[in-house]
């Protein structure tokens, strides 16, 4: 077994890696602030191929591999969370749900633009009601003449107010349960579909979370996404493909705080030598180095997984976003805890690190469900 990433792919990371602190470490504390979503950044980042990571170069994209992505995601967390969030729900949900299960005219119609960054995906499957349960939504889709009217609404989307296409789940048949769920494309300025509430976030603050309301919303037929009542099915598929890279997400956060906790420790002075020099604070930085490692680890086998072709990595993609965002989440208390103080202010990355690391362990799946998912997997 070969651990180590391609010459290609060192020159990926040192490219992304560079393009996070020349575009985006500048405005991280001024976006932050503000709850800006940077939509002045994105075509920079079509321009980059990180708007289309994964999608072939046919459609738009960049042709990369699953391990390319989690390079990509994991630099760009490592400066600012919040972008490699957005990054990683458009690549990710929207743009791989179509790419994955829509039509020829549907990819051409919509994974082209998504792909080089020229419109911004959302992607709606939870709900008020149905968050961890998401099987329990209550949007509804019913025919009618040449299409369907869906009426309901989604709860903290990714892009729910500045996404131009949606990829939104309803219930088409009610009786059928979760085969009973169906899968559709919506445009932004769509009658009846409108942006609802702003959500006010603890971290991450830079990436647009909204909901979305439906209200006697008409698409034609064409806006069907894969079989009608697989859309809960292609959903789980798309989760699945989607914690690798919340997982590179969690990574990429973990790996900002704990260089950043290095840094500080080297040069703070106390008891008149660098607080790095005790051993109470090198256990801290030894553990945090240890567990980013093994989590990169775990991440980067569940995209080689995936680009070796393996039909589900749904127990591996759920250990990798487990134990990633639980490592995340130690790196960044970590990091506030040798700041000191200092950790606790704004004139320091270390603050920023802690509010937006929580995340890491709800979206795309808590922990709690990802415990779950490998413990099924497990006892099949």
């Amino acid at each position: 077994m070969d651990f180590r990433i391609s010459e290609q792919q060192e020159i990926l990371r040192r490219t992304v890696r560079e393009f996070a602190e020349a575009e985006i470490r500048p405005h991280v504390m001024a976006w932050d602030e503000a709850q800006h979503f940077p939509s002045e950044l994105m075509p920079r980042l079509g321009a980059l191929g990180l708007m289309g990571i994964q999608i072939p170069e046919d459609y738009g994209g960049a042709g990369m591999s699953a391990v390319d992505y989690c390079i990509c995601i994991e630099e760009l967390a490592r400066v600012d969370p919040s972008v490699a969030l957005s990054v990683a729900a458009h690549n990710g949900l929207c743009t791989a749900h179509l790419f994955m299960f829509g039509s020829e005219a549907q990819k051409r119609r919509y994974v082209e633009g998504l792909a080089r960054g020229e419109q911004v995906g959302a992607w709606g499957l939870t709900e008020p009601q149905a968050g961890s349960d998401a099987g329990a939504i209550q949007t509804r889709a019913a025919r009618e003449a040449g299409g369907w009217v869906i009426d309901g609404s989604k709860a903290f989307t990714t892009h729910g107010r500045v996404g131009d296409v949606m990829v939104a789940m309803a219930v088409t048949d009610r009786a059928a349960g979760r085969h009973g769920i169906s899968a559709f494309v919506v445009e932004r300025g769509t009658p009846g579909m409108a942006s609802g509430r702003k959500e006010n976030k603890l971290g991450m603050r830079a990436s647009d979370t909204s909901e979305v309301v439906f209200d006697h919303c008409r698409v034609g037929d064409g806006q069907l996404l894969g079989r009608e009542g697989e859309g809960f099915h292609d959903a789980m598929r798309v989760l699945d493909a989607g914690r690798i890279g919340i997982a590179a997400l969690a990574v990429g956060l973990a790996q900002g705080a704990h260089e950043a906790a290095l840094a500080y420790a080297k040069q703070r002075q106390q008891f008149g030598r660098p607080i790095s020099s005790f051993q109470a604070v090198q256990w801290k930085l030894a553990d945090d180095a240890t567990a980013i490692e093994a989590a990169r680890l775990l991440t980067y086998r569940a995209a080689a997984l995936q680009d070796a072709g393996a039909p589900r990595t749904t127990r591996e993609s759920a250990m990798a976003k487990l134990f990633a965002s639980e490592a995340a989440v130690r790196a960044a208390e970590n990091g506030v805890q040798i700041h000191g103080g200092y950790g606790f202010v704004k004139d320091y990355p270390a603050e920023k690190f802690f509010r937006d690391v929580k995340l890491t362990t709800i979206g795309e799946g808590t922990s709690e469900i990802q415990r779950l998912v490998i413990a099924r997997e497990l006892l099949v």
